[in-house]
């Protein structure tokens, strides 16, 4: 069988964003056609980034930009101390030694040596492949983005950290709370989402219920439902608390879905010591099925995120975008898409979630209106497009250095090339 193929496009979006929307972002992306893009992350699959590049990285391409998407490869010992970068600088505590530092750079310019980044803009996201910016001649702006919540971060590591961050041309973070005091320009973009993928595309009522079926998981009582990576900052344990102090008042059943990504060597400990909690309707599942994160979210009564920390959080938005409440930490980027009372509830401890729980269980006439306000929120702000016009205005904002690089490269060409003693120099 040969199936036909269809690269989601902008004007597939003209529904949800209008035509004048559509054609302004193609007039600025056919100012920008000769670019050449590459984004550089650390895995392909689990958690917010490697969702949005997915996508981001086709958008691109259907308007006739050139997009790329590297992944870099490191051993355990490099994940584990990224990781614990990741936790540091959403402010836990580190022993940040010189044997850290050494293996985390060493591999980084492993990575370098396989990758030949010469694009015209390297956008390079989260910690873990930071240092590249180290080991290439560049031909044009390189930019970081970073994902993660910034606004306590701990002192020594982001100090370390942010030496290489100043080699940048800009750095982009998800929320103006996470701005640093550095000399690189700093630029603030929200996540956005895919409504045409398989997690957020509308589900027929016997597909929701097939992915259900298959996983086992019961449709009698209420679902109430967390996704997201095993992670002590999105914190299950409490999840399972006020799904416990909820069902006294309520029957109900929990699910909690999540994944363990290739650059997160905690996630299988997390998992692991949540497996114990699990009983009759305390359902604990580590899956990589989009469709079954969209059933879930779309049959859910309620998605809860008890985030501790969160740099945005695209799970709330993906749960909003099918009109389902949502009860979210009062944390980060989950208070950007969170009107407390409006489109959903924001909470700071395991009784005011659990409360929240009662109320809108309680309570369907409330579950539709919220949820109908949490879909209009994300069709306004959070879809793909509005992201994808902002990145657009940022490399815009570069075309002279465009003009300069290639100048140089040029004629770099005609002189002899010398090698460096490093990377691709």
């Amino acid at each position: 069988m040969v199936y036909e193929h269809h690269l989601v496009s902008v004007e597939d979006y003209e529904p949800y964003i209008g035509a004048a929307a559509v054609e302004r972002i193609l007039r600025k992306a056919a100012k920008l056609r000769d670019l050449h893009v590459v984004h550089v992350n650390s895995t392909y699959y689990g958690g917010g980034v490697a969702e949005l590049l997915s996508s981001l990285t086709l958008l691109f391409n259907s308007v006739g930009i050139k997009t790329g998407w590297r992944v870099i490869q490191g051993s355990e010992d490099f994940f584990s101390i990224t990781k614990k970068f990741h936790n540091a600088l959403q402010g836990a505590e580190i022993n940040l030694t010189e044997r850290k530092k050494q293996i985390y750079e060493e591999v980084i310019f492993e990575n370098s040596v396989r990758n030949h980044l010469d694009h015209d803009v390297v956008v390079v996201h989260d910690p873990q492949p930071l240092p590249l910016i180290r080991h290439y001649r560049r031909r044009g702006p390189w930019i970081w983005r970073c994902h993660v919540d910034l606004s306590a971060p701990h002192r020594e590591t982001w100090d370390y950290l942010a030496a290489f961050v100043k080699e940048y041309d800009a750095a982009i973070f998800s929320l103006p709370e996470y701005a640093r005091r550095i000399t690189t320009p700093q630029r603030f973009f929200l996540p956005a989402i895919n409504p045409f993928s398989i997690k957020n595309a509308p589900l027929k009522e016997s597909e929701v219920a097939e992915r259900l079926a298959h996983y086992g998981i019961p449709t009698d009582l209420p679902l109430v439902v967390q996704i997201s990576r095993f992670d002590r900052w999105k914190d299950p344990e409490g999840v399972i608390r006020a799904f416990r102090l909820a069902r006294r008042e309520i029957d109900c059943t929990l699910v909690l879905l999540g994944n363990v990504a290739t650059d997160d060597p905690e996630g299988k400990a997390v998992y692991e010591s949540l497996l114990d909690c699990q009983e009759e309707r305390i359902i604990i599942l580590s899956h990589q099925d989009t469709a079954l994160v969209n059933a879930l979210q779309s049959r859910a009564a309620v998605v809860v995120q008890k985030s501790l920390r969160e740099g945005f959080g695209l799970t709330v938005t993906e749960a909003m975008w099918k009109g389902t409440p949502v009860i979210g930490g009062n944390v980060g980027g989950i208070r950007r898409q969170i009107e407390d009372g409006v489109n959903g509830f924001l909470v700071s401890t395991v009784e005011e979630t659990a409360a929240r729980l009662v109320q809108l269980l309680k309570d369907r006439k409330l579950r539709d209106e919220m949820g109908a306000r949490a879909r209009e929120s994300v069709r306004g702000t959070f879809l793909l497009t509005r992201l994808m016009e902002e990145y657009l205005d940022l490399f815009a904002g570069f075309r002279p250095h465009f003009r300069l690089a290639r100048n140089d490269l040029a004629a770099s060409r005609l002189a002899p090339e010398t090698t460096g003693s490093r990377g691709n120099q």
